[in-house]
């Protein structure tokens, strides 16, 4: 008789999901990563018969959710969702408890969003030539929202800044409805936003559109040129979403993960959700991503050093 030996992580890969599975979020309840997480939640849950529960860890960045999920139990039974903060904050903050690159296991790319450049209706640029103009005329006077430091509008103005060897204020908020709030109002002029949230202020004509951030233009957006376009070939910027698990975490696991999320991804429900909030589903393989997130690192390591950007 021949005994045959299986391996603790084998027999957990087998019987996984064995409990309910927690979502980590480290951002607040409400926003665009929160109703992604709640939605490939529901339709996981359907798919792995375990219910999922997103938990939503805000804080330091998205670095405090983070460093939760990093430190978790590797049994797949704790994931994290979050965004291109991950990669920025991995060069933006230097003490960070967690190594960005080792200590999480890349899953699946979910998403991928657009940011538009927009300003105040006030101000006198129409076309986004004008505007560089008038900022090296205006040195300093402008003033640049972020949804907080180390989120994509931050790095994307900072990025646009030396470029364009132009100065804006970087003024950080805790989150998109207050950013909102003072551009519309006025009490700040700029603001690289995620192009749902600012569509139908533009099209109401109290915000202008002048560029988005991304290779190619948005069917949203076809009049509105890209920043690369205009001169600036190495401007591109693509927000995303993605799921990850602690590192060590079976590599049967990951797989079964990015299995099933890649059949989410293709599901006309939840593309309708990725669609309201302006997302393009994206999935594909484990080392796809996995490269994706090595040179988003690399790249946002160099913009962090050359604009000389801090956590505020």
């Amino acid at each position: 008789m021949v005994a045959v030996c299986f391996s603790p992580k084998l027999i957990l890969a087998q019987n996984y999901p064995s409990k309910p599975i927690t979502i980590i979020v480290p951002f607040v309840a409400g926003g665009s990563t929160d109703v992604t997480a709640r939605a490939i939640g529901q339709k996981l849950s359907s798919q792995l018969g375990k219910p999922v529960v997103v938990e939503n860890r805000a804080g330091g960045g998205s670095t405090i959710g983070v460093a939760h999920a990093a430190k978790s139990l590797a049994d797949g039974h704790t994931i994290l969702l979050t965004t291109i903060s991950l990669a920025i904050n991995a060069s933006l903050r230097s003490k960070l408890s967690y190594d960005t690159l080792n200590d999480l296991q890349p899953i699946i790319q979910i998403s991928s969003l657009p940011l538009v450049l927009v300003i105040n209706a006030s101000l006198p640029p129409k076309t986004i030539q004008e505007f560089i103009t008038y900022a090296k005329e205006n040195t300093g006077k402008l003033n640049y929202a972020s949804s907080g430091s180390g989120t994509s509008p931050h790095l994307a103005g900072e990025m646009f800044k030396t470029i364009t060897n132009i100065q804006m204020t970087h003024i950080p908020y805790k989150g998109n409805a207050p950013v909102l709030n003072d551009l519309l109002a006025g009490q700040v002029e700029v603001h690289f936003g995620l192009l749902p949230g600012m569509l139908p202020h533009i099209k109401s004509g109290k915000l202008r559109a002048l560029a988005v951030t991304t290779k190619n233009r948005v069917s949203s957006l076809p009049d509105t040129p890209t920043i690369s376009e205009i001169g600036y070939p190495n401007y591109e910027i693509n927000s995303w979403q993605g799921l990850f698990a602690p590192a060590n975490t079976p590599s049967e696991i990951i797989n079964k993960l990015n299995e099933v999320v890649n059949r989410i991804l293709s599901d006309p429900e939840f593309r309708s959700v990725l669609a309201k909030e302006g997302s393009d589903p994206v999935g594909g393989t484990i080392a796809q991503f996995s490269s994706h997130v090595s040179s988003e690192v690399q790249k946002w390591a160099k913009v962090v050093k050359d604009s000389g950007a801090q956590a505020d």
